[in-house]
């Protein structure tokens, strides 16, 4: 059974407060009739898939049921925006999916990453991004948290030993990301995190789009945060990517393993007031049977790709976590067994000048030009170095530019016949 499988927890219902049948309405008129139709459906079916639930409304039997009713455990259904069996089946799965014991979901992968520093933070804390962070996130900590007197340090992710210099008594979240947003290196995260555990107050939330869940646990990297967890305290996923699989859902989560942590994020987004649509929750959960499936035909798919790419003359480097050579490829292989799906080769403009590569980009024909990735469609997306990084070999690379693509489900041959003919365009 993989973890995509695992059965929802039961949601204990207590026969005082099941949905009773409405009362008899003999003698009433149709239209009533068909609003408060005393007819119910037996209960016991079941089916490969959830059942879809969508309610704002939820009914209470009486104004006991009203009183005793509990969201916030799962216990029971009070509004639909806390939660139905569908989404309910949703969250327990993809906790058990990242290794982790509770889950939210949030409208898009980018509202569920402000969550976590909406509810954690306050006026006067200080948080820590890497410098290869999603640039979405870096925004919102540099002009939304900022607005709230929440400053921030960027900090290079690939120097664990520098990373203390940065940590003061007003640091409270560490972000972490592997890899990296867009050049792909991958850091060394335990030696990230035995750092982080000297501050017993600072939060660990990890990007862990790229793994899904499967390239490694995010809850299991050796380094004891609590009595039985050896990761981080929040792993935060873009469900829109990999677990969709289709393009055409957004949808973000946050995992954790800690009760009050948990309960601290629930708060917030019930206030906040996110929900998810039942539509998109089940198109999730139709996706996760198939995702690790998909998750290691991208793996396989990717690292023929890359390989190839890495015999041409045409780049100055090839980056994907599994290559040898690539920024932090010997940290990938003591953490995690899969690589995903991206990989990214930079162009120098001396050789090619971003008109160029432009032409290169634009002369593909299975690649298809489009920002995320994660679905049965190849995408192909250029990138300025101009500023991009702060740190490491890409820093200071101000007229060189970056090409990811994002490998999807075609065959790799005819990706890589896709790349030689457009590189005939740029030669």
């Amino acid at each position: 059974m993989s973890p995509s499988d695992t059965p929802p927890a039961a949601v204990p219902v207590t026969p005082s407060d099941t949905a009773s049948k409405p009362h008899d309405l003999h003698g009433a008129g149709r239209a009533t009739t068909l609003i408060h139709h005393a007819y119910q459906p037996p209960g016991g079916f079941a089916a490969v898939q959830p059942g879809v639930f969508k309610a704002s409304t939820v009914f209470f039997s009486d104004t006991a049921a009203l009183k005793a009713r509990e969201w916030k455990d799962k216990s029971g259904y009070t509004y639909g925006l806390h939660g139905t069996p569908t989404t309910f089946t949703l969250e327990e799965r993809l906790a058990s999916l990242e290794g982790g014991r509770q889950c939210l979901l949030a409208p898009s992968g980018l509202s569920a990453l402000t969550l976590v520093g909406q509810s954690v933070l306050k006026a006067g804390d200080e948080v820590l991004i890497p410098d290869n962070v999603y640039a979405p996130n870096r925004d919102f900590t540099r002009v939304e948290l900022a607005h709230w007197g929440i400053t921030h340090r960027v900090y290079d992710p690939m120097d664990p030993a520098g990373l203390a210099a940065h940590i003061t008594e007003r640091t409270r979240l560490l972000w972490l990301e592997a890899p990296g947003s867009v050049t792909l290196e991958f850091p060394d995260l335990p030696a990230l995190l035995q750092v982080a555990r000297a501050h017993p107050r600072l939060i660990v939330a990890l990007d862990n789009t790229w793994g899904a869940g499967l390239a490694f646990d995010p809850f299991r990297l050796g380094v004891p945060a609590s009595a039985d967890t050896e990761g981080v305290d929040i792993s935060v996923h873009a469900l829109t990517k990999y677990p969709s699989g289709g393009g055409d859902v957004l949808m973000g989560s946050v995992v954790t393993r800690d009760e009050a942590l948990h309960l601290q994020l629930k708060l917030t987004h019930m206030r906040l007031g996110l929900g998810v649509g039942a539509n998109d929750a089940e198109a999730l959960l139709r996706g996760l049977y198939s995702l690790p499936l998909r998750y290691a035909a991208h793996d396989r798919a990717t690292r023929h790709v890359a390989h190839w790419l890495a015999a041409r003359p045409e780049f100055e480097g090839v980056l994907h976590p599994a290559l040898p050579g690539s920024p932090g490829h010997e940290a990938w292989t003591r953490v995690a067994t899969a690589a995903g799906g991206l990989v990214s080769v930079v162009f120098r403009g001396d050789r090619h000048t971003p008109e160029r590569v432009d032409a290169f980009v634009d002369a593909l024909r299975v690649f298809r030009i489009g920002y995320s990735w994660g679905g049965p469609i190849s995408l192909v997306m250029p990138y300025s170095l101009k500023g991009m990084r702060r740190f490491g070999a890409l820093a200071g690379r101000d007229g060189d530019t970056l090409v990811r693509f994002a490998i999807g489900l075609e065959d790799p041959a005819d990706l890589i016949a896709d790349i030689a003919q457009a590189l005939a365009v740029l030669n």
